[in-house]
């Protein structure tokens, strides 16, 4: 005879708990059960095992877990309070190895616990038609949890080695006068030559708790460059980089590293190093680092970014081969037009090279546009979206001696800057006369630098007179320039005049899409021009192509 009473194991120790024990539940609940067990896990890892499983388990799961939210807390913390440590951590080479660590330990430990979870689910108990959702919900959250730590871990990995391959281990750099000054200098590494001879120069001045900045250009064909006091060729060239008309700025980097390597012992890039202090004594300032970017792989770097969006004030020739005998280029290799324009990697390439038609004034304005352009567009989802192909291209295009520990202070001055102003000099058209790079007078410069650092510091909260969108003709005396797009004009008409004159902010600019008669200009009307030679008045067509602002 069998007794219908309930075994004491079902009734005096809980084992109808649906949640620890599903086998006495209905399909439903299972079904139930499931879902939210896996959403604990993604959610509160740790808790599901505690509720549902092992609690030892669990309760050492729940206290990392617990640990993590302490820790993504107190990031949040100096994010807004103290952003630049918190960047400094993330890019110190040891430190962002142990994230990286962890963050991979993290993440196979949140894959362990849903594979726990999934055996505290006991598949076999569910309805056949809730196995295939229950399984798949399960593995999405997995990727999203686990799958999410892990690709962060891999991000910061390939962060940390492109930050190891780009910049120095040097010693930190100190404000001078209450700013930073880097020079970004651009070239190509071709067969011909020993290192980079830097086509543009450009001077990028911050300031230190601001984040105001004015860029200063100075030409790659300035003559007689003043090397800073402290330099080893100082006493090389005492009175001035003066050997003729081959001392250029730009030659320098070539020359000092395959002459004069020797005066710069304990430094990586003497070539560059003595460049920087030859654009430091020739604008009155010091420069305290230098940023190099290879021309020819900077055509990688925007196409990392998803090419840059400009409007263009005429069109550029996309340069065909040089003829020696005629010193004149053949037939174009394409055209970038005027107006609104997004531009791949070769394009911005040319875009920033050409100087065919106009002067290296015009160039060097699309340079500037160019770089507020990546500056501009190089926002925080384009970054997420294609770090890794960025900070790939970032390793085979730039070489800095700025010190890695330094980032942190560095990104957030940059995030300050970001929107605000930018004051502009150029050591030539529109702001000397055509001739000064031949002969410059260094106390004119030093004292026009000084004006426009001034102008840039102050802000908005003083004036210097001068408003923001206006631009000062060139001649002595002249007060600062800025706009990035000031629009072109013939030189030669400039020269030995002082006048002041209004023009329309930077942007504010009609693109030339059409010729004087009303015609539309077209690729195929300047190429035959071109055949025909009727290069004057291609010349005309495209005069404005210096002008440029970034979208």
């Amino acid at each position: 005879m069998t007794s219908s009473k309930v075994p004491q194991s079902d009734t005096d120790t809980g084992l109808t708990d649906p949640v620890r024990y599903p086998v006495s539940a209905s399909p439903p609940v299972r079904t139930k059960r499931a879902f939210v067990l896996v959403l604990l896990t993604l959610f509160i890892p740790g808790s599901a095992q505690l509720v549902a499983g092992d609690r030892k388990l669990g309760r050492a799961a729940l206290r990392v877990t617990l640990g993590v939210w302490a820790a993504v807390l107190l990031a949040g913390l100096l994010l807004l309070l103290n952003r630049s440590l918190l960047i400094s951590i993330v890019t110190n080479p040891f430190a962002s190895l142990a994230i990286v660590i962890l963050l991979v330990a993290l993440a196979a430990g949140w894959a362990v616990l849903f594979i726990n979870t999934l055996r505290l689910i006991r598949p076999v108990l569910l309805a056949p038609s809730a196995r295939p959702a229950v399984v798949i919900v399960l593995v999405l959250a997995l990727v999203l949890g686990s799958g999410s730590l892990s690709y962060l871990a891999y991000l910061l990995n390939v962060g940390r080695n492109a930050i190891g391959s780009i910049f120095s281990s040097g010693p930190v750099i100190e404000p001078v006068d209450g700013r930073y000054n880097f020079l970004m200098m651009g070239g190509d590494a071709g067969d011909d030559r020993t290192g980079r001879r830097p086509d543009s120069l450009s001077v990028l001045s911050v300031d230190a708790e601001s984040g105001r900045t004015a860029i200063i250009s100075v030409p790659r064909n300035l003559q007689n460059a003043q090397f800073s006091k402290d330099s080893p060729m100082r006493a090389i060239y005492p009175d001035g980089y003066n050997c003729g008309d081959e001392c250029l700025i730009n030659a320098i980097n070539t020359e000092v590293t395959n002459e004069y390597a020797d005066l710069y012992p304990d430094v990586a890039d003497p070539g560059a190093q003595a460049t920087l202090e030859a654009v430091s004594g020739t604008l009155g300032i010091t420069v305290q680092a230098y940023v190099l970017v290879d021309m020819e792989g900077f055509a990688k770097l925007i196409d990392a970014m998803g090419g840059i969006r400009i409007k263009a004030g005429g069109w550029v020739p996309m340069s065909g081969y040089f003829d020696e005998a005629t010193k004149t280029h053949g037939m174009p290799l394409g055209w970038i037009p005027a107006g609104e324009q997004t531009l791949d990697g070769n394009q911005a390439l040319w875009y920033g090279r050409s100087r065919e038609y106009v002067d290296d004034y015009a160039r060097i304005q699309r340079q500037q546009c160019v770089q507020q352009a990546m500056l501009k567009q190089l926002d925080p989802a384009t970054l997420l979206s294609k770090f890794e192909d960025i900070a790939n291209a970032g390793t085979k295009v730039v070489d800095s001696n700025i010190s890695a520990s330094q980032l942190g202070s560095f990104v957030d001055l940059a995030i300050k800057a970001k929107g605000q102003d930018i004051k502009r000099l150029t050591i030539g058209p529109p702001d000397f006369d055509a001739s000064f790079s031949t002969v410059p007078d260094f106390d004119q410069i030093h004292d026009r630098v000084d004006q426009l650092l001034a102008s840039a510091s102050a802000g908005g909260s003083q004036s210097t007179g001068i408003p923001d969108d206006v631009m000062v003709a060139p001649g002595a005396g002249a007060g600062h320039i800025q706009a990035a797009a000031a629009p072109h004009f013939q030189a030669a008409s400039l020269a030995g005049r002082v006048k002041t004159q209004q023009s329309p902010a930077p942007s504010d600019f009609t693109p030339v899409t059409t010729t004087p008669d009303g015609e539309l200009i077209t690729e195929e009307m300047l190429n035959q021009l071109k055949l025909e030679g009727n290069e004057p008045y291609i010349s005309e067509l495209v005069a404005t192509n210096g002008q440029c602002a970034p979208l």
